[in-house]
């Protein structure tokens, strides 16, 4: 089994921005277990300049591309996607980013693996989850050159893809695709008196009136829902 881990970096956060740039690395299940491959990036031109605010994040400017770079176009995406050996399963650290920009159109609708939904879950008593804490908290020892820097597209799906190995040791690749179709579990309630309390430890009306809001955070709702829900069936 292949599962590839994709991350993107782009000129916004709404998919009216563009592409430029795509990192990949395959993880590749072997005899004697998960194995990661190198990583691959790609370079694509923005037709529309980047943000000072968005280029505050990545640093990657207008100097970082060749005159013969190309524009992300819905080929070089799909080839981006499958090129070299075919994947079964896609990756992404909060894939949500990633599947508004790369949709059914590239990945021809292969399941996606959410690394931070699944670290919720498996890891819900780490300080945070981004796949840099995690990175440091779980203690993986990264070559530098291929884990730094952050916030790029190469370096964050390496890190991104020794998370995924190690979430491996405890759970299925169709167990987190399962997961990935949920929202996210949060560990603690995030807000109000009761913020950073555990959901069992919630008095019930209090997650009742939570599990009645229509404006409030989908998470927040279904996690709420949840636990009322294992609370009736205890």
């Amino acid at each position: 089994m292949l599962l590839r881990v994709i991350d993107i970096e782009t000129t916004g956060i709404e998919p009216s921005a563009e592409i430029i740039e795509l990192g990949r690395v395959d993880v590749i299940s072997q005899g004697d277990g998960w194995h990661v491959a190198g990583p691959m990036t790609r370079l694509y031109r923005p037709l529309n300049g980047i943000p000072p605010e968005t280029m505050a994040v990545h640093h990657i400017t207008e100097d970082d591309f060749e005159s013969d770079t190309p524009a992300c176009s819905d080929e070089l995406l799909h080839k981006a996607v499958w090129g070299g050996e075919r994947p079964h399963i896609l990756v992404a650290h909060n894939c949500s980013f990633e599947e508004m920009f790369i949709t059914d159109n590239a990945t021809n609708g292969l399941p996606w693996i959410c690394t931070l939904k699944a670290a919720l879950r498996v890891w819900p008593e780490a300080p945070a989850h981004s796949n840099q804490v995690l990175r440091y908290w779980r203690g993986l020892r990264l070559d530098a050159a291929m884990a730094m820097p952050p916030h790029r597209a190469g370096p964050d799906a390496w890190v991104t893809a020794h998370l995924l190995t190690e979430l491996l040791k405890v759970a299925t690749a169709e167990q987190m695709i399962e997961w990935t179709k949920q929202p996210r579990k949060l560990p603690t309630i995030p807000f109000g008196k009761h913020r950073g309390a555990n959901w069992r430890d919630a008095p019930t009306d209090y997650l009742k009136w939570m599990a009645r809001q229509e404006e409030m955070d989908l998470d927040v709702v279904w996690c709420a829902r949840e636990e009322l829900k294992r609370r009736t069936i205890s």
